[in-house]
Parts: structure tokens; C-alpha cells; sequence
């Protein structure tokens, strides 16, 4: 069954691009095609999309103030933000208001593909080079706090970050999916949070990922 995506971006080109190249993989239909945020609660009502691709910068309605409205709203629908440049306290507000995911509109159709998948699925996605950017700036402010994190669960972060199971991580990590079951929870209580994706928003904050 084809994932049903809305797609919201303001740029006609490169969203006319997004919507042609995700119809060639057979995997994934777009649904709706928007130019600003403005429509985008009534078009999830309408079309009834899986998954949502949102530009974070639109001149009408941010994708930031689309997802606030979606809080108050209490609608939940997995987003994943489209973006042209590398904000950390961008990802990290649209990410806390329930975001899922987070590209680079440069992103490879591979990659843009997997991201849709992952999020589908339940799992957060955030594009590895943007990672790896925010750590920079955060490291560079700051020197890399890693609130007793060891390396290989740091490792794990990343990769959770990335969109990976547990199932997955311990193939890559060649680890039993009960030892990266524990990884997880002790990466949880280390950062008093919850959830993965909460885990993922405060190892992006610390820098350390």
C-alpha cells in the first residue's frame, strides 16, 4: 500500500520535484500539493495523509506555526520538515512541537524515501548532516557535554536519530536486540527523558550528537 503524503513547501519547483521523484519509487502518493501553511489543517481533514513533508519557512504560515496550530488543534499527523539551511533552534522547537523528522530540501531521493518510511513507521528521522552541524555550532559555543554518555551510546543516539530500530541498530552495532533494548533505557534514565524522540532533542541540545 502506498504511504499518502502531504506535501507543503512554497518553492513551485522544488516542490513540483519532491512530488515527481517520490511517484517514480511506487511506494509513496502525494495526495495534496500546498504553497503555504494556511490550508494545511484543512487538507489533513480532507485528504487524510499518512505523513506530511512541511517547509519550516514559508511566508504565509511557517511550518512552525503550522504545527502549533496542529498542537492546539490536537491533530497528530508524522511531519517531517523540509528545510534549505541548517538551524538547530529551529529543529529543536519543531521537533519539541511533535515534528518527526528533519532534511535538507538537497536531500537524495534515497534518503527523502527512507525518511518517509521511518517516519511512517513510528521511528524520528533527522538527516544526518544536520547532526553533524548542530554539533559543530554546539561544540564550538561550548565544549561537548556528554552527561556520562559513553561512546557507544552515543553511537546509538545517532543512530536513533537517524531513523533506526533497535532491531536495526543492533545489526549495524552487531549487538544482541536485547543489549540495545537496554542501551536504550539507560540512554533514557542517563538523560531524564521518556521517549526516544525526546532523547533525541535533548542529545541535539547537549551537542553530542
Amino acid at each position: 500500500m502506498d504511504i499518502k503524503l502531504l506535501l507543503v513547501d512554497d518553492q513551485n519547483l522544488i516542490r513540483m520535484g519532491i512530488a515527481s521523484l517520490l511517484g517514480l519509487t511506487g511506494k509513496v502518493e502525494v495526495v495534496a500539493q500546498l504553497d503555504n501553511g494556511l490550508n494545511v489543517i484543512e487538507s489533513i481533514k480532507r485528504f487524510k495523509p499518512d505523513v506530511m513533508l512541511l517547509d519550516i519557512k514559508m511566508p504565509k504560515m511557517s511550518g512552525i506555526e503550522v504545527l502549533a496550530l496542529m498542537n492546539e488543534k490536537n491533530i497528530s499527523l508524522p511531519t517531517i520538515m523540509l528545510t534549505a539551511f541548517e538551524e538547530h533552534h529551529l529543529v529543536l522547537e519543531s521537533i519539541r512541537l511533535g515534528a518527526k523528522g528533519y532534511i535538507r530540501k538537497d536531500v537524495s531521493l534515497e534518503l527523502l524515501l527512507t525518511a518517509v518510511e521511518k517516519v511512517y513507521a513510528g521511528e524520528v528521522f533527522v538527516q544526518p548532516v544536520v547532526t553533524s552541524q548542530i554539533s559543530e555550532e554546539k561544540t564550538a559555543q561550548n565544549e561537548n557535554k556528554q552527561d556520562g554518555l559513553s561512546s557507544n551510546e552515543i553511537q546509538v543516539l545517532r543512530l536513533i536519530a537517524a531513523g533506526y530500530s533497535n532491531n536495526e541498530i543492533s545489526e549495524i552495532m552487531f549487538k544482541s536486540a536485547g543489549t540495545i533494548r537496554n542501551k536504550v533505557s539507560f540512554i533514557l534514565a542517563k538523560l531524564q527523558v521518556r521517549d526516544r524522540t525526546r532523547a533525541v532533542i535533548k542529545a541535539i541540545e547537549l551537542g553530542v550528537i
